[in-house]
């Protein structure tokens, strides 16, 4: 059956399991494409950026053309390994069910160009199944990031029988061993699949398909000693995608895998030694560190993802295009800092210098973006805003920074947190806004350290005003986000809270976590619950940056309410939930998060607890051992892991999820890999490596400046402490005319500026007790703001 394939446009397009066996590229930046693996075969490829994916999956069907039918992902039984610690390709052994045959497959990227290629050997110890066994290869293109609108069909490169799919971005796929037969269809209706299964091979070889969800299928030309490579190769043109094809077809493989290695292996050669910290003699570490170098893209130096896959990627389809392989300030400072824990400090730097330059003219950061800048989600955290100075800070210490200036960057992120704090629209797991003692912490480390560039570059007054907000900040940590009518633990009524919910915009004053904190991953729609009963692990940054002391009374009863209320014991060892109450993870019956679940538990939880009991003069030992256990055999640490015992019987429509297993959310997590190593690194050296003294000093010995409130037409202290200074601040110059006694008489005080923001101080006598009442005149304007406010003195 020949002509274009029946069945357009084919069903609607899915992408695959997020739960990857494997991540891989090239070290060297000719080499733009990116791979996963996951049951046994290729699934997303990314090319020519690390943020854009091109096909679903690729993988074999193999059938006797009488008795059965195989699908390799699905019916064979997997095998995994790296071929070394460090190189970021794969070894995979798919078994058959009965164990009459098998395929071993070498998985690489081409070491220069923009091609993957797969290397594999049937091996079968019977002569009659042998010559009976068909191989059918089949490819499902995603090209440009969606499964719709592509095209394919069958094509001819220099005198080789080749398959072409196109969207923008173009597809060759070819063997070395040729295709006795070759078709190209839509899914779910005239694909290989189809064909294949339903006739035991090939009757449909149609010509083209397209517009829509279409598939390649080529019957293998199988070589008596049973060995063939596959390649699929990419390019801005149908010539440059074949060029590429047929120049690694004709290749010799073990060449370019030698080479391939040998480029991870030079990439790793300034490794520092952790394994005296490790618990399996450095495997993870030395796999988790070429993990993160691959996260960063070839053509934007410096821009790394957050994890080359889509979450419950089986369930979303075109109209979810974000997945996690974007930018987020977050995770990419995580992973910058974990490379310099691990001895890498050029790469970090142009991280430094990628974030400089995707900078808002404001100051702010997109919650998360495309490599090229471009804004998916537009949320504002604030802590996604002091991570970038936190990073220029370490490399800073670490005299790393080279001929490039982060001043003009950190300047502008610190008039930010000013002018936008101190509620976070978002905080760090983005969906809530109000204080949130995570975003706190990185709010304070990142304006102290701010201070300290700042104070460098001889601006003396400048370092002064962001210090004096920090310590604004700081001494109001325990007011914002600590509850004293606590319920969740039966002998513990104080403790920190995960938020105290407020809308960012909203100018009151806080008071604590009063109100219902509204959590929306819920299968029921909006569950609301008091902000007092709602608690994360997150209160522990504050010990992280040196903001506050571990092992205060605080602190331990803080940690005896999350232990009752969101850890979990696994084989591996102990793991957390993000919070109570949390919906964002696999559901009870196994299937995909859509919009609501169940919150499971996240290894890279245990980091941060290893990082607190470091610091609290106990072992990280057992929390390097568990994120040891939750990886995989190829040294993937998943972002959750499943929480229950499946009692026998029971079915899940996910896969048999097992305890402390991966589930289908993101798998690696570069994040969890970043806080692995650093732990390693904090283990090793006995103190939290994310600790900045600047920070430590502050607080932890001289305390900052004490009762100080800052005011500001988004958030208005409407209370000041006898002793104190109340601290007025906008965005524009103005003169402040105020009273401390109910106008009797009054002052006037100029602003002064600093980072573009301008400021008075009020100094409050220990012995006032009238309000102090002001109102502003702004010179540029020359208007009167025509309103007074009022701040009440509490002895």
């Amino acid at each position: 059956m020949r002509g274009p394939a029946f069945g357009h446009p084919g069903i609607e397009p899915r992408w695959t399991w997020s739960a990857k066996d494997g991540v891989g590229c090239a070290y060297n930046t000719g080499s733009r494409v990116w791979f996963t693996i996951s049951h046994g075969i290729l699934n997303e490829l990314y090319y020519p950026t690390v943020d854009l994916p091109q096909i679903r999956d690729a993988g074999l069907l193999i059938t006797d053309g009488a008795t059965f039918f195989h699908e390799e992902k699905r019916d064979l039984v997997h095998l995994r390994e790296r071929l070394s610690d460090h190189a970021l390709g794969y070894r995979i052994v798919s078994t058959a069910p009965d164990g009459s045959y098998r395929i071993e497959k070498e998985i690489i990227a081409h070491p220069h160009q923009a091609a993957v290629i797969v290397r594999a050997r049937l091996v079968c110890e019977d002569p009659g199944l042998r010559a009976k066994l068909r191989i059918y290869a089949l490819v499902a293109p995603h090209l440009d990031g969606h499964g719709y609108d592509d095209s394919a069909w069958l094509a001819e490169a220099a005198g080789r029988e080749v398959l072409i799919a196109h969207d923008r971005t173009w597809l060759a796929f070819g063997a070395t061993c040729g295709f006795r037969k070759r078709s190209v269809g839509y899914a779910g209706f005239s694909d290989g699949w189809q064909d294949v299964s339903r006739h035991l091979g090939m009757e449909w070889q149609f010509d083209s398909a397209g517009p829509g969800n279409i598939s390649l299928c080529g019957e293998l030309r199988l070589p008596e000693d049973g060995v063939f490579s596959l390649v699929l190769a990419f390019g801005e043109t149908q010539h440059a995608a074949s060029n590429v094809l047929v120049n690694t077809l004709s290749v010799a493989f073990e060449p370019l895998r030698d080479r391939f290695v040998k480029q991870w292996d030079l990439a790793s050669r300034n490794l520092i030694a952790l394994d005296s910290a490790s618990h399996d003699g450095g495997r993870l570490y030395r796999r988790s560190r070429p993990l993160l170098l691959a996260h960063e893209d070839k053509a934007y130096p410096g821009a790394f993802i957050a994890s080359l896959s889509i979450p419950w990627g089986e369930a979303k389809g075109d109209d979810d295009m974000g997945g996690y392989h974007l930018v987020w300030t977050r995770d990419m400072t995580q992973t910058a800092t974990a490379l310099i824990a691990s001895g890498e400090l050029a790469t970090p730097l142009r991280a430094l210098i990628y974030l400089a330059v995707s900078q808002k003219a404001d100051g702010g950061f997109f919650q998360n973006f495309w490599i090229d800048g471009t804004p998916y989600w537009h949320g504002v955290q604030l802590d996604e805003v002091a991570f970038p100075i936190l990073l220029a800070r370490r490399l800073f210490h670490e005299k790393a920074l080279g001929g490039f200036d982060p001043l003009p960057m950190v300047i502008r992120a610190a008039r930010f947190l000013i002018a936008h704090g101190p509620a976070t629209a978002q905080e760090r797991w983005e969906e809530n806004s109000g204080y949130s003692p995570s975003t706190l912490a990185a709010h304070i480390a990142g304006l102290v350290c701010a201070a300290a560039f700042v104070r460098e570059s001889g601006d003396g007054k400048g370092a002064a005003f962001i210090e004096s907000y920090a310590d604004f900040l700081e001494q109001h940590v325990e007011q914002w986000t600590v509850t004293r009518e606590g319920r969740l633990h039966p002998e513990v009524s104080t403790h920190y809270v995960r938020i105290a919910p407020m809308p960012a915009d909203d100018p009151r004053d806080c008071h604590g976590p009063q109100g219902l904190l509204e959590i929306k991953n819920q299968a029921e729609g909006i569950l609301r619950v008091p902000a007092s009963q709602v608690i994360d692990g997150g209160f522990l940054e504050l010990v992280r940056y040196g903001v506050r002391r571990a092992g205060t009374p605080l602190m331990e009863n803080t940690l005896r309410v999350i232990d009752h209320v969101l850890k979990v014991e696994t084989p591996h060892g102990a793991s957390w939930r993000r919070y109570n109450h949390d919906g964002y993870g696999q559901r009870d019956d196994g299937g995909p998060f859509l919009s609501h679940g169940r919150g499971r538990p996240w290894p890279l939880l245990s980091g941060e607890r290893g990082h607190y009991e470091l610091a609290a003069g106990r072992s990280a030992g057992p929390f390097v051992k568990s994120l040891e256990g939750f990886s995989r055999a190829t040294g993937m640490l998943p972002e959750q892991i499943w929480d229950e015992v499946t009692p026998p019987g029971r079915k899940l429509a996910g896969e048999p999820f097992r305890l402390g297993e991966p589930t289908g959310a993101a798998m690696p997590l570069v994040w969890a890999h970043a806080e692995y190593i650093k732990l390693l690194r904090s283990a090793r050296d006995g103190r939290v490596f994310d600790r900045f003294d600047e920070v430590a000093h502050r607080y932890q010995e001289g305390r900052g400046r004490r009762h100080l409130e800052a005011w500001k037409f988004n958030r208005k202290a409407d209370h000041v402490h006898a002793g104190g200074a109340l601290l007025v601040i906008a965005e524009a110059p103005f003169r402040l005319i105020f009273t401390r006694d109910e106008w009797q008489t009054n002052a006037v005080l100029d602003s002064e500026a600093a980072l573009g923001l301008h400021s008075v101080e009020i100094a409050v006598p220990e012995r006032q007790r009238a309000p102090v009442r002001f109102t502003f005149f702004w010179p540029e304007a020359q208007r009167w703001e025509g309103t007074d406010f009022v701040v009440t003195v509490h002895a």
